[in-house]
């Protein structure tokens, strides 16, 4: 399924990456540095990046929610557990009220 949603993004790519295929130069300021690269291929990088930087930013972001998420989980295990206790408190007095018995002091 994620294949058919992909590959026709792939296609489009493609396409595009061969048909602009004038070169440019690629510069950036304070640097005296030049690349020479297909038009396509440069708009693609630049894309590229673009994506991976966004993608570590909102991965990043996302430290504060896992880590909340991870404190909520421990507090359910918790609650959890202490209703399981409870459950076989409650299990142990009803038996022990259908055997006409009074139930241990709970601590």
């Amino acid at each position: 399924m994620r294949w058919l949603m992909f590959l026709p993004l792939v296609l489009l790519l493609s396409l595009f990456a061969l048909s602009n295929t004038e070169e440019v130069q690629l510069t950036l300021w304070p640097f005296d540095l030049a690349w020479a690269a297909p038009l396509g291929v440069a708009v693609l990088l630049l894309c590229a990046v673009s994506f991976l930087v966004g993608a570590a930013l909102a991965w990043g972001a996302s430290f504060s929610a896992r880590r909340r998420a991870r404190e909520v989980e421990a507090a359910a295990r918790l609650l959890e557990a202490e209703l399981a206790t409870l459950k076989a408190r409650e299990a142990e007095a009803q038996r022990a009220a259908n055997l006409g018995r009074l139930p241990a002091p709970v601590a």
